[in-house]
């Protein structure tokens, strides 16, 4: 009698051997594998013709069961592969399906043989993923850096005392609104202080910490350091860091505590394979932005997206175009529909792709880097396009990097816990369930509790909605911003990137993401008086504040603040290629009018000017 399970395959059949070779290496030493003629003398009350139509598993109660039963018996043994049993034996249907497609299966191998070759590669055997995770954690380190460099070049102008919103303000009506529990509705560690050292230093200590991460020092101590350093700026960054790249960097930071090694020193040669689920939300994560981006054009009804006209107006419309995005405006009609088309299967069919055998996971995840990298060519999204490559690597496997991965050792080193990925994972799925059921339209009720408990773990930014340009944006208002010491004069404070002096070349800035800049792009698609922070900036260049200042392009009025403030609007195009040879200028702009009234400070107050609002 035997000790263990005995799966009993056919040896001549070459599908039947790739796939056991699979299903060995997922159970490992918990079952035993033997060919029929080998088992047959072993297990003389099984007929022989019963090995030919099916795999049989003999388990050493005497129980025999044959085909899809027997196949899910034998993966139940594996780490997290009971589920499919559990359905087979528990789910009304189930059962019937999975014997009648083993049948087809089994009817079919010769041809279905030469399809697994072509899904999956010479070999079935998954060829682990200890290197890609070790890539994906070094591109997540590298990201970190650029993120919290940029913004210590920025926090103190943004939110610093002197700032344009003040983090120490926030906090303080947080916690006059809230009491306690605004300590969980805006988790930061500022609570104890929100100076501008504390802020700047928050921003180098997590440039530092990105560095410890890169050279592979406690990972998952590091990447929960780094995690709530950026959660921290994130809570008090208000409009400046609400964007779903921001978001996109805590969720990813987050899953990766899980999938990096549980150990002191990371070494791509001897770190253990990550925990199977923690993969899982890595992907589950890349889906839902890609396939969120796709549903909420489609979900707007947003006309241009539908008729495949978006992208004629995207790259003159889009925050800040680099130069590169002037050529692509001017690309013919039909191209730019292709464009667009094209889009819709990237970020609507490909996703799916994510989830599929091997090759096409590696085609999809392909075909989504080049798209990231078209982005990236013709605009500029701080590190948004370069963290969704990187969340493209766990899409691939070791064998990928063969030719550049060191020599395996023998692995000794631990990994996060089941116990604790297993509860962590069930949570973040179900409660990503609730935004992508919103941008498919699809109505909470039966959801049940969970949009409550979304809510609830929102501030943590665990789960995030993702869905850019919904809307595609058809005119491109800008706001330019004036200053006078005597209300007659008038002169343009210009900003560092966005488009300005129409003969500035449209300039490349990301990784680095300019947070004011961008902000302006909003406030011209809004009124004004709706941004407090628009009135804000405009006291803060008012009173002199040199961290405003200094978020600004060259000072019109240097030595001393300006007296009054202006906002013009105007409405800007991409020159034609006429205008650009003869003049060498990039854009066009023709003033609509002021954008608001002049504003000047009184006795420290805001109000506005008694002046003219036109040049």
């Amino acid at each position: 009698m035997a000790t263990r399970p005995v799966l009993i395959y056919d040896g001549e059949c070459g599908f039947c051997r790739r796939w056991v070779e699979r299903w060995r290496a997922a159970t490992g030493d918990a079952i035993e594998y033997a060919t029929s003629a080998a088992a047959a003398r072993r297990f003389p009350d099984i007929p022989r013709e019963r090995f030919a139509e099916a795999v049989a598993l003999a388990e050493p109660d005497g129980r025999v069961t044959f085909g899809a039963e027997a196949v899910f018996r034998a993966l139940a043994l594996a780490p997290g592969r009971a589920w499919p049993l559990w359905l087979y034996e528990h789910v009304p249907g189930v059962a019937a399906l999975s014997n009648i497609a083993y049948k087809q299966i089994a009817n079919h191998r010769p041809v279905l043989s030469r399809v697994s070759g072509w899904l999956w590669g010479p070999s079935l055997v998954p060829p682990g993923n200890r290197f890609t995770t070790w890539v994906f954690i070094r591109l997540l380190a590298l990201i970190y850096a650029i993120a919290f460099t940029s913004l210590a070049i920025q926090i103190v102008g943004l939110v610093g005392g002197d700032g344009i919103l003040p983090a120490r303000d926030w906090l303080a009506a947080v916690r006059a609104q809230l009491g306690p529990a605004g300590h969980w509705y805006v988790p930061t560690l500022f609570w104890f202080g929100a100076g501008d050292g504390a802020l700047v230093g928050v921003c180098l200590a997590g440039t530092g910490l990105a560095a410890l991460l890169l050279v592979g020092v406690a990972p998952p101590l590091v990447l929960a350091a780094l995690w709530f350093c950026y959660l921290s700026l994130v809570s008090v960054g208000q409009d400046f860091l609400s964007f779903q790249w921001d978001s996109l960097l805590l969720e990813a930071g987050f899953i990766a505590i899980f999938l990096s090694p549980w150990r002191w020193f990371s070494r791509p040669e001897s770190d253990p394979e990550p925990p199977r689920l923690a993969r899982w939300l890595a992907r589950w994560l890349i889906f839902r932005l890609m396939f969120s981006s796709a549903a909420a054009k489609l979900a707007s009804g947003d006309p241009s997206w539908r008729h495949l006209t978006a992208l004629t107006y995207h790259y003159e419309t889009q925050c800040l175009p680099p130069w590169t995005a002037w050529y692509a405006h001017h690309l013919p009609l039909a191209f730019q529909r292709f464009s667009c088309a094209s889009m819709f299967v990237i970020e609507g069919v490909v996703p799916f792709l994510f989830f599929a055998p091997r090759r096409l996971r590696f085609a999809g995840a392909l075909i989504t880097i080049g798209f990231q990298l078209l982005i990236a060519l013709t605009g500029n999204y701080g590190f948004f396009n370069w963290l969704t490559i990187a969340l493209c690597v766990p899409l691939l496997d070791d064998r990928v990097f063969r030719h550049v991965m060191p020599a395996v050792t023998p692995v000794t080193a631990a990994r996060a816990p089941a116990w604790l990925v297993r509860p962590i994972a069930v949570v973040l799925l179900a409660l990503s369930l609730v935004p992508l059921s919103d941008v498919l339209g699809w109505p909470r009720a039966w959801l049940g509790p969970l949009p409550a408990l979304e809510r609830l773990f929102s501030p943590l930014d665990v789960v995030n909605r993702y869905g850019l340009f919904a809307v595609m944006t058809t005119r491109r208002l800008e706001i330019s911003i004036e200053v006078s010491d005597d209300g007659v004069r008038w002169r343009e404070y210009p900003f560092r990137w966005k488009p300005g002096p129409v003969a500035r070349r449209p300039a490349y800035m990301a990784p680095y993401h300019p947070r004011l800049d961008w902000q302006m792009w909003f406030a011209a698609l809004s009124e004004f008086g709706r941004d407090r922070w628009f009135i804000a900036f405009c006291a803060g260049l008012l009173r002199g504040s040199t961290s405003v200042r200094a978020l600004m392009g060259r000072d019109p009025l240097p030595g001393s603040p300006p007296r009054y403030v202006r906002a013009l609007a105007y409405d800007y195009h991409f020159s034609d290629a006429a205008t650009r040879r003869a003049t060498g200028a990039w854009w066009t702009r023709e003033l609509i009018g002021p954008y608001g009234p002049p504003l000047m400070l009184e006795n420290g107050r805001l109000t506005m000017a008694p002046v003219g609002g036109l040049p």
